[in-house]
């Protein structure tokens, strides 16, 4: 009977192992409206890195409605999207050498897909910290915060 006992516990504990882990994949995706689907994503500390897919469910071109997905400090994100403009279409609207910038995906416009990777543990703790898109025009509507849990 014990020995039942232990491999039902044993089992269970590795059904539930997939529950408990963390989520190191984050999906966000972005449409024609210039809105994101979500409005807030968790970053789990636990995580060695956490990689966001991002596509873009529009049909409008890059040109006309591209998207990207920009990761930074909250105090920094309106001064990264306004110097992004002046990197203008050829670099994607984004100064990818900004060192506030976090993490970032490439631009892409309707049914394209991109994904970027960052490490958590580059993220300060007590920090307020933001995704957004640095399309002209785009910083007031598409941006959402970012938690960091344990």
């Amino acid at each position: 009977m014990k020995l039942k006992t232990l491999a039902l516990t044993a089992l269970l504990s590795f059904a539930a192992a997939p529950v408990m882990a963390a989520d190191c994949t984050i999906e966000i995706e972005g449409n024609d409206a210039m809105q994101f689907n979500v409005k807030e994503i968790e970053v789990s500390k636990s995580c060695d890195e956490v990689t966001i897919n991002f596509k873009h469910v529009g049909n409008l071109p890059k040109a006309a409605m591209g998207h990207n997905v920009v990761v930074s400090k909250v105090a920094d994100a309106q001064a990264i999207s306004t110097e992004a403009a002046a990197a203008g279409p050829a670099n994607d609207y984004l100064n990818t050498d900004d060192e506030r910038i976090v993490a970032h995906t490439a631009m892409v416009g309707g049914g394209e897909e991109t994904s970027t990777t960052f490490k958590p543990a580059d993220l300060d703790d007590g920090e307020d910290y933001t995704f957004f898109c640095t399309f002209p025009g785009h910083f007031a509507i598409m941006k959402g915060d970012i938690k960091l849990v344990d």
